[in-house]
C-alpha cells in the first residue's frame, strides 16, 4: 500500500492499523497499579509566573498519587521550561524554593531529580536562567541534577533497566523555537554539533538496560501548537531510529501526546501539561492520544516491560501504553 507522503497523514493511517491490529476483537486492557522496580515521575513546562493555580494543582494530584499507590520514585524528570518570567536572585532566587523544593518535596521524591533546559530556560531575565540552573545543580545541596548541557543517567544506579540520554534541544532559529523577545537565545551552531557528535556517540555505544530513552524539551513531531521540529528531525531522528530508542520525552507544547509511527522504534511521549497555561492542539485526532489538559506521567519500569501512563491535573489516568525491548507497543487505555 503507498504511504500519504505529509507526515501527518502517515500518521493516520499507521494508528489507524496499529490500533486494529492491537485492539481488534478485543477489550480495553485495563491493569492494576502495582510497584515496578523502577517508578519515574515527569513532567514539563511546570515553572509559570502569575497565577499558579494549574501548577500547584498538577503538583499536589502528582504527590498524592504517588502518596495513594505508595511509590518511591527513582527519579523525577523536568522536561524544561522550568522558569517563565524573571529570576533575579540567580541560585538564591525565592522561585527556588516555592516553586521546587516545596512544591515537589523530598518527603515525596526522595530521588535525583533530572532536568533539562527549555526555551524559556533560555532567557536573560535579568541574567541567564539557564546559567543559574547549572550553578544551582552544582551547589549538591539539592536533589535538583543539571550537570551540563548533555548527559547520560542509568536507572537505577544499581542494576539499571533504563538509560536515559539528558539532551538540549534548544535550536537557534528553528521555527519551533520561538523566542518572543530580544532577551532569548539558544546553544550556538558549533555547540549543536557538538552536542550531536556526542549524542551519535552515545547511542553508538552497546545498550547496557533493556530500555532506552531520549529527554529533552522539544519534541520532534507534535500535534500542538508549535509544529514538527524539523532540525530535530534531521539531526536526532536517523539516530533515534538506528539506535532503536524506545522512548523520546519532551514538553514545549502545553499538552499531553502520545506519537507512534509505523517502522520507526520509538514511541513520541509529550508531557507539557505542569502548570503553563494550555495551547490548543492543531490536530487533536491524530496519533494514539492529545489532550489539551494539565497533567503528568508515570513511568513503571522492569526487565521486560515499560508501562507508560498520562495523568490529569486530578491525578485520573486519561492515557496508558506499554512496551517491551523489542518494540511491542500495546495501548491499555
Amino acid at each position: 500500500m503507498d504511504l500519504p507522503l505529509t507526515r501527518r497523514g502517515f500518521l493516520k493511517t499507521t494508528f489507524a492499523f496499529s490500533a486494529a491490529a492491537m485492539l481488534a476483537g478485543c477489550e480495553t486492557i485495563v491493569r492494576p497499579l502495582v510497584e515496578a522496580p523502577i517508578n519515574v515521575m515527569a513532567l514539563g513546562d511546570w515553572g509559570w509566573v502569575g497565577d499558579l493555580t494549574a501548577q500547584h494543582q498538577v503538583a499536589s494530584a502528582m504527590q498524592s498519587y504517588v502518596r495513594t499507590h505508595a511509590l518511591s520514585p527513582n527519579a523525577l524528570l523536568m522536561l524544561g521550561d522550568n522558569f517563565y518570567g524573571e529570576l533575579p536572585g540567580g541560585v538564591s532566587d525565592p522561585r527556588w524554593q516555592s516553586q521546587f523544593e516545596t512544591i515537589y518535596p523530598s518527603e515525596s521524591y526522595n530521588c535525583p531529580v533530572y532536568a533539562v533546559p527549555g526555551n524559556h530556560d533560555y532567557q536573560n531575565d535579568p541574567q541567564s536562567k539557564y546559567e543559574a540552573e547549572l550553578a544551582y545543580s552544582a551547589l549538591g545541596t539539592s536533589r535538583w541534577t543539571m550537570p551540563s548541557r548533555y548527559y547520560k543517567v542509568l536507572l537505577p544506579a544499581k542494576a539499571p533497566l533504563i538509560t536515559c540520554i539528558m539532551l538540549d534541544s534548544n535550536m537557534g532559529d528553528e521555527p519551533a523555537q520561538p523566542h518572543p523577545r530580544g532577551n532569548y537565545y539558544a546553544q550556538t551552531d558549533a555547540e549543536r554539533r557538538e552536542q550531536l557528535a556526542w549524542l551519535t556517540q552515545t547511542l553508538a555505544e552497546p545498550l547496557e538496560t533493556p530500555f532506552l530513552a531520549v529527554i529533552a524539551h522539544h519534541p520532534l513531531y507534535t500535534n500542538g501548537a508549535h509544529g514538527d521540529n524539523q532540525t530535530l528531525i534531521r539531526d536526532w531522528d536517523p539516530l533515534l531510529r538506528k539506535a532503536g530508542v524506545h522512548l523520546y520525552l519532551a514538553g514545549h507544547d502545553h499538552d499531553m501526546q502520545h506519537l507512534e509511527f509505523a517502522g520507526h522504534p520509538t514511541s513520541f511521549v509529550l508531557s507539557g501539561g505542569g502548570g503553563a497555561a494550555l495551547n490548543r492542539l492543531k490536530s487533536p485526532s491524530d496519533g494514539p492520544f492529545a489532550a489539551e489538559v494539565h497533567g503528568f506521567t508515570h513511568l513503571q519500569i522492569s526487565e521486560d516491560l515499560v508501562t507508560v501512563t498520562h495523568l490529569d491535573e486530578n491525578g485520573n489516568t486519561i492515557h496508558s501504553f506499554s512496551k517491551t525491548p523489542s518494540g511491542v507497543v500495546t495501548l491499555l487505555s
